[in-house]
């Protein structure tokens, strides 16, 4: 009998597997694997790979690296709509128990933005819509450079948000900060302290490997993208590039370089330092938010084992 004939045989509860980790650590192969073996389908949670537009800079799996494992909300959105994690959280569950289980009795979700991981796994309260007047202000100091004093008000007006935040991501400043203003409470107040009991079993699992390792694959990512067309695309995009998708590690660099602001060889040399500190960062936030079970990006067998184990 198959895994998969096994799964449908003896497990009667619903179970989603969530896949986290850094930046270039391996979560693509590793699920695209884990799904075959599965026999199912893949969620991401990249809060960029939403977007249509973004497909070097964001990593984005290929149709060939895919093989033929169907993956949901990759290319699911333009760049030109607004879609937060309280947006994935209802289109993901919805997806979830209306379709993919009913169909299967594990699901995948794997990324490495960790706000919309807590989403699904602990959900998040109602975010309240901030005045369209006070948004415009924000959006329009962000176009005048003020990214980094934006920054620095949030630390301000809600420090524990920022201790594990992206504060280079300018969508998420500007929605903290619009919430911080509007509301004269922290964003971080609004997230739920307890988690909502959802109605599948959820089994969460890290990624890792050794910095030195994980940094050198970082490099040479970097480089392959450079190879693959960044620059062509980024060009591509210069009507947007103040979006908010496109003010993050791996385009505002190469933004900057066009800008003239920067020589070549320093703006490799940025995409790489910056995203190795977003690594950095993405690691400081799984492993403090949540008790996820931690493999090298090698481990299948083990992390296939592991999940049997956990299945309900």
């Amino acid at each position: 009998m198959s895994l998969s004939e096994n799964l449908t045989e003896s497990f009667l509860k619903s179970n989603l597997i969530i896949i986290v980790g850094p930046t270039a650590v391996g979560k693509t192969d590793l699920c695209i694997k884990l799904a075959k073996a599965f026999d199912t389908e893949i969620l991401s949670c990249d809060s960029r790979q939403f977007y249509k537009e973004l497909s070097i800079g964001t990593a984005k799996p290929t149709p060939e690296e895919m093989n033929g494992v169907v993956h949901h909300f990759v290319d699911s959105h333009s760049i030109n709509e607004y879609y937060s994690a309280g947006d994935f959280e209802r289109d993901a569950i919805k997806l979830l128990e209306n379709d993919i289980f009913k169909r299967k009795k594990v699901a995948i979700m794997t990324g490495g933005s960790g706000l919309f991981v807590k989403a699904i796994t602990d959900g998040l309260d109602e975010m309240p819509e901030a005045p369209l007047a006070l948004r415009e202000e924000l959006m329009q100091r962000l176009e005048k450079g003020e990214l980094e004093i934006m920054a620095e008000e949030l630390r301000q007006l809600d420090p524990e948000y920022c201790e594990t935040a992206d504060l280079q991501n300018s969508q998420r400043v500007v929605r903290a900060l619009e919430v911080c203003l509007s509301t004269g409470r922290p964003f971080s107040s609004f997230h739920k302290k307890s988690s909502i009991e959802r109605s599948f079993n959820i089994i969460k699992i890290g990624i890792e490997r050794p910095r030195e390792q994980l940094y050198e694959r970082i490099n040479l990512r970097m480089d392959l993208m450079l190879k693959n067309g960044l620059m062509e695309e980024v060009k591509g995009l210069l009507d947007y590039r103040n979006h908010n998708a496109l003010q993050t590690v791996g385009y505002k660099e190469v933004f900057e370089y066009l800008d003239g602001n920067y020589d070549y060889a320093t703006m490799v040399e940025l995409l790489k330092r910056n995203s190795r500190r977003y690594a950095k960062r993405q690691m400081t936030w799984f492993k403090n938010q949540d008790a996820f079970e931690w493999f090298y990006g090698t481990d299948f067998e083990e992390v296939k084992a592991y999940i049997v184990s956990k299945l309900l």
